[in-house]
């Protein structure tokens, strides 16, 4: 007897009643099988191309979709992202529990939701260090941290910080927006930074990203969060299923304000029911073994409510 494999649509559309690649016995052309069972019993995985959507935009901005560079320029974004199984249903975990911090902030400052996908593109919603010395969910460097209100020294470091460090890049975003009038180009700038976009902007006459020659991991950037958007938010329909019990929850937390110096966090989180490694997992901000409270400083510590 042979077991075919039914092909599966991307999009989510399915051929008869099998579920994603699942086994079935119909007899099917052996062109469009996934998995095809060669005669020695070792299978062959037939890949295909992921479906571009014939509409997208960013932020309420239209992509151009019409434009053949552009849809070349998603396509290649969406074809890589879609085939990064592992990382991306890890990514869809983890937005169960980021995405309620970045969304509420995002809305506070009146950044479009979209926004969120950006972190994404950024950090896939971890506290990464990038090759260039960027760290955080934002990747904000050393440099630039401080000017939107990120402390950073030896004993904290609020880029790692998910409330802070989104309220951070929302500041740079509205300072963007302002600059350029466009939300897509005040994302694109976050990558290639408002001084490099602007040069790049002025030497061709145009702000409008997607008639800009920019760097090449900024000619990207704009279309990597287009597919993660696409990905992310219809996720089920590409086949990434993540069930609500699968799903990394919001923590229940009680937040505790420290407005004095703590010579032994170790100490203070005994005293506070709860153990060092939990501590410095619930903040991983706190960089060092103390933390040092200036006159006037305060700080909020979350540790688990139970």
């Amino acid at each position: 007897m042979n077991f075919k494999i039914i092909k599966y649509f991307i999009g989510g559309i399915f051929l008869g009643s099998a579920i994603f690649a699942g086994i079935a016995f119909n007899n099917i052309n052996t062109a469009e099988e996934s998995i095809e069972v060669k005669q020695d019993g070792r299978l062959q995985y037939k890949w295909y191309a992921p479906q571009l959507p014939n509409k997208a935009s960013f932020a309420g901005e239209q992509v151009p979709l019409d434009r053949w560079e552009v849809r070349e320029r998603y396509d290649r974004e969406l074809l890589v992202n879609y085939y990064m199984h592992g990382s991306l249903m890890y990514i869809l975990k983890l937005s169960s529990r980021q995405f309620p911090v970045i969304e509420k902030e995002l809305k506070a400052y009146s950044i479009p939701d979209d926004f969120k996908y950006l972190c994404v593109a950024e950090s896939n919603l971890q506290n990464l260090t990038s090759s260039a010395g960027a760290q955080g969910y934002w990747q904000f460097m050393n440099n630039t941290a401080p000017s939107y209100g990120l402390e950073i020294n030896s004993e904290v470091d609020e880029r790692y910080n998910l409330k802070k460090a989104t309220q951070a890049a929302c500041q740079y975003f509205l300072q963007a927006y302002k600059k350029f009038g466009s939300w897509t180009a005040a994302a694109a700038s976050y990558n290639c930074g408002m001084a490099g976009y602007n040069d790049h902007a002025t030497f061709q006459g145009s702000n409008n990203y997607y008639d800009l020659a920019l760097p090449e991991e900024t000619n990207r950037y704009i279309f990597r969060i287009l597919a993660f958007k696409n990905l992310i938010s219809t996720a089920p329909n590409w086949g990434y299923i993540i069930q609500p019990e699968d799903a990394y929850k919001p923590l229940k937390t009680k937040t505790i304000i420290v407005d004095s110096s703590i010579t032994n966090l170790a100490d203070f989180a005994e005293e506070n029911g709860s153990s060092y490694k939990i501590l410095k997992v619930m903040n991983p901000w706190l960089r060092n073994h103390a933390l040092t409270a200036k006159k006037g400083k305060s700080y909020e510590i979350e540790l688990p409510l139970n």
